[in-house]
């Protein structure tokens, strides 16, 4: 038997495994509110549940296992055709699926089961009223058994028993063999297969584990229910699947489908599913082999009459999806986020490293050391992107969650709303993809609340009834851009410039863009409703969504036209640890340019510039924003004779920065700023040369902004007037 340590971690197992398995329910409940009832997805939902429950059981978790064992009941008979899924019972699924949810994190908290059986009762008990809506099918068909049909002369029927049991059997104290021998006082056993593709290798077998599964028939008068007394015990041990003596291919078929993932060759595939024997696969090999070319055995077996050809096509398809479930597998290895954390920190320090010995190789002067050197290097930033990749993961899964906020709170706001979600593929850092969580969260809200109209107000509008709320996520110039896009009402330039006069942001003089307007509610307590609602204002708690973009170096933007919708746009870098950087200098200060904002660099003629800090440059035809980064950050080294002009983007937006020395690209491992260097404006973290030195990287949207904001002070407002003073040097 386990240990209490091996038990604790097959806890955790499990709990990791019952939140994805709970997550996997809960979009395929929801894609089934959506759209018509898909097989697929209900047999995956199906699925979880079962999974779900089983696993709960290993750890004594009853009342966990009777609350799951409830709504598996209820998803088997709108699987098998019995019932049909219904609003209410979407709803309360997902309500029960909240409940086990909360168990989980509970459980992952204090290790104490709830008895969430009594504490829910009401709901346990919606879901026992809307399994038992609808008479069982079993009952009105009236199945082949003796207490039905009482007749002697009629021969024993033969019934199908598939059998596959739980590594803990022989734990509990159960042996696979007592269940063959009762089931032969029932009746006589005339076909019994064996399934043993788990065993492992003997180095690896354990004695206390149970590896075997099995297809047997059974002729006998006996009645279902007899047979299926015969398991009472191990109902929570094991898959029980028995097929009445007129089961009809479809059947079988069924149950090819749901044959374990192991064996991939066809003949075995059938043979397990009780379709075919081993003499009638062995006859059928023979003639295949007696036959040149050979043909496949599929043909054989159809020509042969020993299985239809629908089973053969049923049998191909489970063969196709063992064959590629196992090549997923083989690639597939989970690895811990703190782990993962560990290895990315290592690398960085292995990137430091290195850029310090190619330092000190360039100062001796030793080709041959250098030589080496940028060999190492080549291979150090080849395991840097690696090792980056490796903590990359689709947005999707974020993405996802929100079918159930947009479900619950459109019901709630009494609307009609459908989401829509592209780019789910989009790859992101796996830091900034659960960081981002909380603030799209907040983003969408609002779209739901203050964005889209009420279905009659839409209607008058000239509008579909039904509003729609889109998230996409694509790349764009080394960043990730995350929309949230709503077919609303949109903002009010007119209303959003009242709520500012009256809070003192602006004055009745200034001249404000819309769009200079619209970034207006980011400030703290902003708002334009009219009424504070539950769910959320539109401008409410966006200063909280605009301080957690700026933590993870990103930037948000607003388009939005009256009547016809808004769309927040966000920007965010694709990795937080570790970046690819362009090396300048002003003065004996190093600074650090991202360079994926990095697009040219030119040669700083004083003629065209001048000596003002702020100014702009004619570059191809177009004003280029200019600031001299030496009297901007107050650097008081010496001028240098010669000096350079850096053109960056963000966005769609250049600016030109002046600088003394262009000092190269760089792996750049990022350093967080400690608390005392908070304050400082333009500067969004640190990082350690080669040589030793602290090289500050740049801010480049905010020093944009600020630079923007510095040119165009006619239409600043006075709070971005009062942000742009800088409160520290670099």
């Amino acid at each position: 038997m386990f240990d209490q340590e091996q038990w604790e971690q097959l806890l955790v197992s499990f709990l990791e495994e019952a939140k994805e398995l709970i997550q996997n329910a809960e979009t395929a409940l929801l894609a089934l509110d959506e759209q018509a009832a898909d097989e697929d997805t209900i047999n995956g939902l199906f699925r979880a549940m079962h999974t779900l429950k089983d696993s709960a059981g290993l750890f004594s978790l009853d009342s966990f296992v009777r609350f799951a064992h409830q709504m598996e009941n209820l998803i088997m008979r709108v699987r098998d055709g019995e019932l049909a899924l219904g609003e209410e019972m979407v709803g309360a699924l997902l309500q029960a699926l909240d409940v086990l949810r909360s168990e989980i994190f509970s459980l992952e908290a204090s290790g104490t089961p709830s008895a969430i059986d009594e504490m829910h009762a009401d709901l346990l008990s919606l879901l026992q009223k809307l399994a038992g809506n609808q008479v069982p099918v079993e009952a009105t068909e009236a199945p082949v058994n003796v207490e039905r049909q009482p007749a002697p002369a009629d021969p024993p029927a033969s019934w199908h028993i598939s059998l596959r049991f739980d590594r803990q059997l022989l734990q509990y104290g159960f042996d696979p063999a007592s269940f063959v021998r009762y089931l032969g006082k029932l009746g006589q056993v005339q076909h019994i297969y064996l399934l043993h593709n788990d065993m492992p290798a003997w180095a690896d077998f354990q004695a206390e584990l149970c590896y075997l599964g099995l297809e047997l028939d059974l002729k006998t008068e006996a009645s279902k229910a007899d047979i299926e007394s015969v398991f009472e015990f191990i109902q929570e041990l094991a898959q029980i699947r028995i097929l009445p003596p007129d089961s009809k291919v479809e059947d079988y078929l069924a149950l090819i489908e749901a044959l374990p993932d192991e064996k991939d060759r066809l003949g075995e595939i059938l043979i397990a599913s009780g379709l075919l024997t081993e003499k009638e696969l062995y006859r059928s090999l023979q003639k295949q082999n007696e036959q040149t070319p050979p043909p496949r055995i599929g043909d054989v077996l159809v020509e042969a009459g020993a299985v239809p050809a629908v089973a053969v096509d049923v049998a191909l398809q489970k063969q196709q999806q063992i064959r590629e479930q196992k090549q997923h597998d083989s690639a597939q290895l989970k690895i811990s986020a703190k782990k993962m954390d560990e290895l990315i920190n290592l690398v960085g320090e292995l990137v430091i490293a290195a850029a310090g010995g190619e330092t000190l190789a360039r100062q001796q002067g030793n080709s041959a050391i250098q030589e080496a050197m940028s060999t190492i290097n080549q291979h150090v930033e080849q395991i840097r992107e690696v090792a980056l990749r490796l903590r990359m993961v689709e947005i999707g899964d974020t993405f996802m969650r929100f079918h159930r906020l947009v479900r619950d709170t459109s019901k709630e706001l009494n609307k009609e709303i459908q989401l829509h979600i592209s780019g789910a593929e989009t790859e992101l850092d796996k830091t900034v993809v659960d960081k981002i969580a909380d603030p799209l969260t907040h983003l969408v809200r609002n779209a739901l609340d203050h964005g889209i109209e009420p279905a009659e107000e839409r209607v008058q509008a000239g509008k579909s009834s039904k509003g729609a709320v889109k998230l996409n996520a694509f790349h764009e110039s080394g960043n990730v851009v995350i929309e949230v896009q709503d077919d609303g009402r949109g903002l009010n330039p007119g209303r959003i410039r009242e709520k500012a006069l009256e809070k003192g942001l602006i004055t009745p003089a200034d001249l404000i863009s819309d769009q200079a307007l619209y970034q207006l509610i980011f400030a703290p307590g902003f708002s334009t409703a009219d009424s504070i609602s539950n769910l959320s204002g539109r401008g409410v708690g966006m200063d909280v969504v605009k301080r957690s973009i700026d933590a993870l170096r990103g930037t948000i933007e607003l388009d939005s036209v009256m009547g016809k919708g808004c769309c927040v746009r966000i920007r965010l870098p694709l990795t937080l640890a570790i970046i690819d950087g362009f090396l300048i200098s002003v003065g004996d200060t190093p600074l650090v340019l991202p360079l994926e904002s990095v697009t040219e660099c030119l040669e700083a003629r004083h003629s065209d510039i001048g000596d003002r800090t702020y100014s702009y440059l004619e570059l191809r035809g177009k004003p280029l924003p200019i600031v001299r980064l030496r009297e901007h950050f107050g650097v008081g080294s010496k001028k240098p004779q010669r000096e350079n002009i850096v053109v960056v983007r963000q966005g769609k937006q250049q600016m030109g920065l002046v600088v003394d020395n262009l000092l190269g690209e760089q792996q750049i491992v990022i350093k967080p700023l400690g608390a005392l260097f908070e304050h400082l404006h333009d500067i969004s973290g640190s990082s350690i040369l080669g040589s030793g030195h602290v090289a500050l990287i740049l801010d480049i949207p905010g020093l944009q902004k600020r630079v923007h904001h510095r040119l165009n002070s006619v239409t600043a407002t006075p709070c971005d007037t009062a942000q742009s003073e800088p409160r520290g040097r670099a």
